[in-house]
């Protein structure tokens, strides 16, 4: 199904602010990420793809700006008949030039060549001193080289700064077309869930629905899953990283699903609680009460100029509100049992998440010294959750092997927020009523 698409130009308007923030006399090398083994889908490096729109593994992108002047230099794998008929069609320094836009163009055999050039040419270098694969002690020994010669030549990168901080800021804020892709990412997420949904009963495997909702995003043009589905039935619903998916779904348990799809690059992350028979027990009900109440206060709370921790208070705050009213928690002030972390036994993780070209995308964590501010154009997820598994301690065991875990994608505009996942089933009458319809 044909969706938005971000072009070259977009990418190239992307490539200028680069050039803006990072400055004169200034050289940043990013590369892509490595090749996969065989047979295993490749995705492209987010930084890298960030700023070239380039598909393809094993390339490095380098960003020059030199007395004012620009220049975009792309080292690609060449063209080789033996490597596409195995893995596909390359771009080539052909296409790098006229297909995604480069100035200049080199096979990566050609590094080692040109890419000391460049660093000759700046006094400030952004790389990242990855000394993990081989690429990263290659660039990063060119880098040692150049600044090791700048005091007997009169030039050479002699700083060195780390380009994740600068990328991350950037990254944070989704332009308009962006923003189409991640809203196209939740519209997929949101039909799909509308035809799995109506599967879930008594007898059903958790790799049931995983399979109908991973077909509905495929069929609908998505790349596939944003991450490993979670679907977790009884006391699978309170492990948070369950993946295994392979149980049996029984009457009278919730099943929990965190399950989205990603889009163009662009991911969608949603997480919703359900009954498997169709009707919440008591018990469930309470808790699904609590972390609704929980996830619509935050919601409503998330606009520009909150910060993560900010959203983390709020929603934490309504929930240990609902835990003494259950009798989890001693019957005192809420901020005092926040500040000692009195709920951690039952709500264990953040409430929130940037989103975008990774399911928790790149953002500032704080901005001198203070927490970062979330500003119009970041998405963000919201995401509580109360868990209870078998043989909790404190806790009735009516409640045992019950995980209720409801999360959204929500925008921050100019005056509040827009939930992009909105729609997708969360109120507890038509949570009942779509369950167990097909």
């Amino acid at each position: 199904m044909p969706g938005p698409i971000l072009t070259q130009d977009f990418f190239r308007g992307r490539r200028e602010r680069f050039f803006d923030a990072m400055g004169d006399d200034t050289v940043a090398v990013i590369p892509a990420g490595p090749a996969t083994p065989n047979h295993v889908k490749f995705r492209q490096n987010s930084d890298f793809y960030y700023l070239t729109g380039f598909p393809e593994p094993g390339a490095v992108a380098a960003l020059l700006k030199h007395d004012g002047e620009q220049k975009y230099v792309l080292f690609v794998p060449p063209r080789d008949e033996h490597s596409e008929r195995w893995d596909g069609s390359r771009a080539g320094v052909e296409g790098a030039v006229d297909d995604y836009g480069a100035d200049t163009a080199h096979s990566v055999a050609d590094l080692e060549k040109e890419v000391p050039a460049l660093f000759l040419d700046a006094w400030h270098a952004y790389l990242k001193p990855d000394v993990h694969t081989a690429l990263g002690r290659t660039l990063f020994a060119m880098y040692e080289r150049s600044a090791k010669s700048s005091d007997r030549l009169g030039h050479g990168a002699v700083e060195l700064k780390d380009p994740t901080w600068l990328l991350a800021s950037m990254r944070v804020h989704k332009a308009p077309e962006e923003l189409d892709m991640m809203r196209h990412a939740a519209s997929i997420s949101r039909a799909s869930y509308g035809e799995a949904i109506p599967h879930i009963k008594p007898g059903a495997y958790e790799y049931e629905i995983q399979a109908r909702l991973e077909y509905g995003w495929r069929s609908r043009g998505a790349d596939g899953p944003s991450y490993s589905s979670i679907v977790g039935g009884g006391n699978n619903s309170t492990c948070l990283h369950y993946v295994e998916n392979d149980r049996v779904l029984h009457d009278g348990d919730v099943v929990l699903i965190d399950a989205g799809c990603m889009y163009g690059h662009y991911a969608s992350d949603v997480t919703r609680t359900y009954p498997v028979n169709g009707t919440f027990s008591d018990p469930q009900r309470r808790i699904y009460e609590i972390v609704l109440r929980a996830e619509k206060a935050t919601t409503e709370a998330t606009k520009p100029g909150v910060s993560v921790k900010d959203l983390q208070r709020v929603g934490a705050l309504v929930m240990i509100q609902g835990m003494v009213e259950l009798g989890w928690l001693e019957d005192k002030d809420p901020e005092e049992l926040f500040e000692g972390n009195a709920h951690r036994p039952y709500f264990m993780h953040g409430i929130a998440h940037h989103l975008g070209l990774d399911t928790h995308d790149s953002a500032p964590a704080e901005s001198e010294g203070e927490p970062f501010q979330i500003q119009e154009g970041a998405v963000v997820t919201i995401e509580p959750g109360i868990y209870i598994s078998e043989g909790a301690e404190g806790v009735d065991e009516e409640y045992h092997g019950i995980g209720v875990r409801v999360e959204d994608d929500v925008l921050v505009t100019a005056d509040g927020h827009e939930v992009l996942t909105d729609g997708i089933a969360k109120e507890i009458d038509d949570i009942e009523a779509a369950v167990g319809s097909a």
